[in-house]
């Protein structure tokens, strides 16, 4: 009675004893194991012996078998190293999107964030047009696969030019619309260009994606098209993701001219644009899309109400035309079906509403009585640091720091002071230009608060600036 069914029988026999005798407790001896069990002295001292290997018995010799002393739990965890060389290099870095999602602490002043504040979210519209929404025939039947047909004419409407319900597809927020863009557009291991800063968020999914982001510079007006070209030529890639309306970080919104010269430039170079509008709803006069202005299927749009509305208003739509629009859609299947249709239908119900434009003319307000604030307060307490430009929109400033500031430290000390920014380095595909940092004004919860971040940020400068290290940037 040698097999190895045998030996596991014995083995968890042993293991019974052992956790009932417990750390230092003699087991029965290998002859009355025998005895007791009608097996040979092969299967004891090969059960014994697998006990031994789990750290469970210590064998003594001409004394017996014993119940090892039980290690801590850190040491008897699973060893899990294995898993690194069966996943390979592709580490995705998920921090900067973490940094830019976290909560602040009790306390401490958000100078952070993509979202708007409590206070200021439509909350109990959007409750009650969910309330309406459940209440709808089929509320929670399976929608459409590519989105709600009303939804969908919807989002296109505003996208503008001659977009229909057919070339929108719902899916759940700017951030999966972007992950489906990047994966459906363009093969793993290919050049993707991007504006330099950009969304940290569309450098982690374009990672993730198995893409290479190349950097294409801006200026005050945005991305530079005679660089896009030049970078089009050199790389030979197929995609350009931009932010042509209040972009992010910068706030730079393109003008018609050359947003028209963007598209002059991807059509002579046969690629695509994915347009990333996430910020069309944070200005009261957004200006045409680009997708309103190409007629050959060269833009994807990307729009989402997650900014304007809730964190929690997970529904975007991703406008394409062509094979694009279908390989989009079978993304899409493969990965989620749909999104949930109570969330589509409360997002129809609270568009269709009065709400609807009540809340974008109160949020828009907010918005330039913040920024005002906000570079009124820089101005005053951080001459030294000095906006990129003052946005007709959106939720941040860019601040080009002085050149001997360290800005890991500027940010670590502006922590300890009971004050969140973002490091500019994030928003870089590769070597940034000089110290930056992101400044959010809406997530304060008032504008005292507001105006306290920027004192706590201002001493922490000077603190920064007082131990800075030699000058290593070039502006």
């Amino acid at each position: 009675m040698d097999n190895d069914s045998s030996i596991a029988q014995i083995a968890a026999m042993l293991r019974e004893e052992a956790d009932r005798l417990g750390p230092g407790a003699r087991l029965p001896s290998s002859r009355e194991i025998m005895r007791r069990h009608n097996v040979s002295p092969v299967t004891v001292s090969r059960a014994i012996g697998q006990l031994t290997a789990e750290g469970r018995v210590v064998t003594r010799p001409g004394s017996g078998a014993f119940v090892a002393q039980r290690v801590s739990r850190a040491q008897d965890a699973a060893d899990l190293s294995w898993q690194t060389v069966a996943l390979g290099d592709r580490v995705v870095d998920e921090g900067p999107v973490s940094m830019l999602l976290g909560a602040a602490a009790e306390g401490v002043v958000p100078l952070t964030g993509g979202y708007l504040r409590p206070g200021l979210r439509p909350d109990r519209q959007l409750a009650a047009a969910a309330a309406r929404a459940v209440r709808r025939p089929d509320a929670w039947a399976m929608p459409p696969l590519t989105g709600l047909l009303e939804l969908r004419r919807w989002f296109a409407t505003q996208a503008g030019g001659d977009m229909t319900a057919a070339d929108a597809l719902i899916v759940s927020g700017g951030q999966a619309a972007l992950t489906h863009a990047f994966r459906a557009l363009t093969a793993p291991g290919t050049p993707i260009l991007v504006e330099t800063p950009t969304y940290p968020g569309a450098l982690a999914a374009a990672k993730a994606a198995g893409l290479r982001a190349t950097a294409v510079p801006m200026d005050r007006d945005g991305v530079r098209p005679e660089l896009l070209a030049e970078a089009f030529a050199v790389t030979g890639a197929r995609v350009f993701f931009c932010q042509p309306t209040l972009h992010n970080p910068t706030g730079a919104t393109l003008s018609l001219e050359r947003r028209e010269q963007v598209l002059q430039v991807a059509r002579a170079a046969g690629a695509f644009v994915v347009e990333d509008d996430f910020a069309r709803y944070l200005t009261e006069q957004p200006p045409p899309s680009l997708a309103s202005m190409d007629q050959h299927g060269t833009v994807v749009h990307i729009v989402s109400l997650t900014k304007i509305l809730s964190p929690s208003m997970r529904v975007a739509a991703v406008i394409a035309r062509g094979p694009a629009a279908h390989r989009l859609r079978a993304s899409q299947l493969v990965e989620s079906f749909f999104v949930a249709r109570p969330l589509q239908e409360t997002a129809l119900e609270f568009v269709g509403s009065p709400a609807w434009r009540r809340h974008l003319a109160t949020v828009h307000a907010e918005i330039m009585t913040r920024r005002d604030a906000l570079a009124a307060a820089l101005a005053a307490r951080m001459p030294e640091a000095e906006p990129h430009l003052l946005p007709a929109g959106g939720m941040h400033l860019w601040v080009r720091l002085p050149a001997e500031v360290d800005e890991n430290a500027l940010v670590e000390a502006a922590r300890r002071n009971g004050v969140l920014v973002s490091p500019g380095r994030m928003y870089y595909p590769s070597e940034p230009p000089g110290p930056r940092i992101r400044v959010t004004h809406m997530a304060a919860a008032h504008l005292a608060e507001l105006g306290e971040g920027v004192r706590r940020l201002a001493e922490a400068l000077s603190e920064a600036t007082a131990v800075g290290s030699p000058r290593t940037w070039r502006s």
